[in-house]
């Protein structure tokens, strides 16, 4: 006879298919191996034990445990999160009298679902939510992705949520603190508002944040805005749409990097899984460090023009620093993922598939500014150049790139080298 839902929990689950939506695990023996998520390292000292149902790192960290252990700190959550999480997965249902005593993150938890099934209901049961299903349906997004991503509406009344919440049994100042209301001086009042609506989820396929979009033509206020940090969301720490991807990126082996909501929502609706968004344009150190759990190869499909080239090269130069094999999928200009999906996803798939890797996309884009006839122009393509090969980790690729450099530029390798070694000295 089970006796708690946390044996109930356990004999559902295999400890190894909860870590695999983590980490990429490989079989060696009678156990499993990967490269601990909790501290960094070259060569796997993480084994999960299959037939006793637990998991251990023996090289930096030296923590172990069962699957409730590994959720609380790979989520970073107390016993009770991790006991919802995995109850979830399992399909075991939670009774009042087994609940954890009620946290803060809890509640929180709470209110991010609660508005998240509110905005719902406004598209799916209001006049104006007709209004954005058809903006949403020409924009090529089909009803299931609707549903899927749990896309919602915001009314226009200035405080429609917070009283609903309110009403619900929550305080004031714990809709503040989840980052869906804000006000003072008493008042409190809808930080959404006549807006569409996407829920940004953590990991586990909790909504912990949203990023609302202005639909009306001419609305004047900001295409977008979004939560702001709160205990449940860091928007250097979240991926979107990484909990309904983990899987594929392990399939495919890669991870397909875009910018926006609607670039993440059309892949995933043509087959293409293994696509997340950052929030923004520049990868973080946090973000990175949860897309290394699933892949090493990353597929970026970000606008690399002026505007933005700046932080998105900085992102990409961390990826590179934690030795992430970078490539640059090369789009029509003006267009976006979205773009090109919604009219073929066969073009798509040719563009992932003919992605360069990051070197190449600097070589074809900083060459072509210059006149390498003249000797002086050579020099300040070289200057430029030279910095983004110093970056490459794998000696016999970099030679491959100065080789390619010494072609280009007509000059010798050793030349080359020269002026390699001076950057090296200069940024030591």
């Amino acid at each position: 006879m089970i006796d708690s839902p946390i044996q109930e929990i356990k004999n559902k689950l295999d400890i190894v298919d909860v870590i695999k939506e983590y980490v990429n695990l490989e079989k060696a023996g009678s156990n499993y191996r990967a490269l601990c998520p909790f501290h960094q390292e070259k060569t796997p000292s993480f084994f999960v034990n299959q037939a006793r149902q637990i998991w251990r790192c023996f090289g930096g960290c030296s923590e172990g445990g069962d699957m409730f252990q590994f959720v609380m700190r790979i989520e970073g959550v107390e016993f009770g999160d991790a006991l919802r999480i995995l109850a979830k997965k399992a399909g075991v249902e939670l009774k009042k009298q087994n609940k954890e005593v009620e946290t803060k993150r809890k509640k929180l938890l709470d209110i991010c679902e609660t508005a998240t099934s509110f905005y719902e209901r406004q598209l799916w049961g209001s006049k104006k939510g007709e209004e954005v299903k058809k903006y949403l349906t020409e924009r090529k997004i089909t009803e299931e992705s609707i549903k899927k991503w749990r896309i919602g509406y915001s009314p226009t009344a200035k405080d429609a949520l917070s009283k609903f919440l309110i009403g619900e049994g929550y305080k004031k100042e714990d809709l503040a603190e989840a980052g869906v209301s804000t006000g003072k001086g008493g008042y409190i009042f809808d930080r959404f508002r006549a807006r569409i609506m996407f829920p940004v989820f953590n990991l586990s396929g909790y909504p912990v944040a949203f990023g609302g979009r202005v639909f009306f033509e001419k609305d004047e206020r900001a295409k977008y805005i979004n939560t702001p940090a709160t205990m449940l969301y860091d928007k250097s720490a979240v991926i979107y749409g990484m909990h309904n991807a983990k899987v594929g990126i392990r399939h495919n082996g890669f991870a397909v990097v875009v910018e926006g909501y609607t670039d993440v929502i059309l892949c995933h609706q043509v087959g293409f899984q293994n696509v997340v968004a950052s929030s923004g344009t520049a990868l973080t150190p946090r973000q990175l460090d949860v897309l290394r759990r699933y892949t090493k190869k990353l597929l970026t499909a970000f606008d690399m023009d002026e505007a933005g080239g700046s932080a998105t090269k900085k992102g990409i130069d961390l990826a590179l620093e934690k030795e992430f094999d970078v490539r640059v999928i090369m789009m029509p200009e003006k267009e976006d993922p979205a773009d090109i999906v919604s009219r073929s996803s066969e073009e798509w798939e040719r563009y992932t598939k003919e992605a360069k890797p990051i070197i190449s996309f600097y070589f074809k884009n900083i060459l072509s500014k210059y006149d390498l006839s003249d000797p002086h122009e050579k020099g300040k393509a070289a200057k430029e150049l030279l910095p983004e090969i110093k970056k490459i980790k794998n000696s016999i690729e970099r030679s491959h790139f100065v080789s390619e450099l010494s072609r280009i530029l007509g000059v010798s390798e050793d030349s080359v080298y020269e002026e390699l070694e001076k950057v090296r000295e200069e940024s030591a």
